[in-house]
């Protein structure tokens, strides 16, 4: 409900990205023991493999082996590198988003849900990608779409509460 998930590939094998605008609850330094004092938020990136890491980040030339998945937003990367330049304040770590598992989908998955309509889709941008305020992404969102998804936004939950 109200998810938002920044998809990353999308391919006849299958498909995969990031919810965007889920707080893990936990701070970087929290999850992994070797990282420093870092006190970065970890997003929830999906059900899929809870047990790794991703980033999105919009430093390629510091950071080696990224993937460009959308102009000016990269995945991954080498991980001591991109702590290292936060632990030396070589980055701004509102550029940088940590997230805890992904999103996954089988092979025709995705393109089956986007047929029955269970998506919205809209453009991605890396003001949406990288909100200081995640729970306003999802509001963003729908206000790029305009129109009646615009009017969206406003509404309740439950409208039955209203």
């Amino acid at each position: 409900m109200r998810t938002v998930v920044f998809l990353c590939d999308h391919q006849e094998e299958g498909s995969f990205g990031f919810v965007i605008n889920r707080s893990f609850g936990h701070t970087l330094d929290e999850l992994m023991n070797d990282v420093g004092e870092f006190k970065i938020p970890v997003f929830y990136g999906g059900p899929v493999q809870m047990d790794t890491i991703h980033f999105l980040h919009q430093y390629p030339d510091k950071i080696p082996g990224s993937y460009e998945v959308l102009n000016g937003i990269f995945w991954g990367g080498e991980f001591e590198t991109a702590l290292s330049l936060i632990r030396d304040g070589e980055i701004d770590v509102n550029k940088i988003r940590f997230y805890i598992g992904y999103s996954g989908w089988a092979n025709g998955q995705l393109d089956d849900e986007l047929k029955e309509k269970s998506w919205l889709t809209a453009q991605a941008t890396r003001k949406l990608v990288f909100h200081r305020k995640a729970d306003e992404i999802w509001k963003d969102a729908l206000k790029h779409l305009g129109g009646d998804y615009e009017m969206m936004s406003n509404f309740p939950i439950d409208p039955q509460l209203n």
